[in-house]
């Protein structure tokens, strides 16, 4: 174990290892966060548009090598986990052939070969992944839209979560609160988003006859 920790942490390789852990804790943050309602990916603007052009270079960089137009956070973590995957097998392999490359020129080496595996993987998550809010519809199609609490309750404080199907079926994951004339709406609640602010939405319970019927099964 001894051994493990001290070649992870050796100075040849320390720029990945770091990048490993940023990978563990933008993950945990995000899982806390989105526990108690709020999102990391909303804090790092994930309604930004990568299928078009933009005025902001960094965005059209982006855009680029995100060519499967995945939200920001998760282009972010498979950019970190490229990185670091990429230059631990750069200096595994010249330690096995010479001995460990200067950690700046492996991190070169490794930023080279994460740019074409972040495009590769990136379209390939693309087809999986749920799409958020502003992949496929604008956010005011799916005012009117009959959704389910997926992490509540909702209520004027703090938003939870809806998961919400557009016209086309897919499916959405949007921040909601409830309206201010409504109680609490617990996890589970099937809910009509009857406005939104932004990309905050605003969620009544649905009415019995708004509701999706289940079919019947014949006797």
């Amino acid at each position: 174990m001894s051994a493990l920790l001290e070649h992870v942490m050796a100075p040849e390789v320390r720029p990945f290892a770091i990048a490993a852990a940023m990978i563990v804790i933008v993950g945990s943050i995000e899982v806390i966060s989105m526990l108690v309602g709020a999102s990391l990916s909303e804090m790092l603007g994930t309604n930004i548009d990568f299928a078009h052009p933009s005025d902001n270079g960094v965005v059209n960089a982006i855009s680029w090598i995100n060519v499967g137009g995945v939200p920001l956070l998760i282009f972010l973590l498979l950019l970190l986990g490229a990185f670091s995957i990429t230059g631990f097998l750069i200096q595994d392999v010249a330690r096995m052939v010479a001995g460990p490359l200067p950690a700046a020129v492996a991190s070169i080496g490794a930023v080279a070969a994460s740019v074409p595996l972040v495009r590769v993987t990136s379209r390939a998550i693309a087809r999986i992944i749920p799409k958020d809010e502003s992949y496929v519809v604008g956010l005011g199609d799916l005012v009117g839209r009959i959704g389910e609490v997926v992490v509540g309750p909702l209520d004027q404080g703090p938003p939870g979560r809806v998961s919400v199907a557009d016209v086309h079926g897919n499916r959405h994951f949007v921040s909601a609160v409830a309206a201010p004339s409504s109680g609490p709406l617990p996890q589970g609640t099937l809910v009509l988003l009857v406005d939104r602010d932004d990309t905050r939405f605003v969620a009544v319970k649905a009415d019995d006859e708004l509701k999706p019927s289940k079919p019947t099964l014949s006797p």
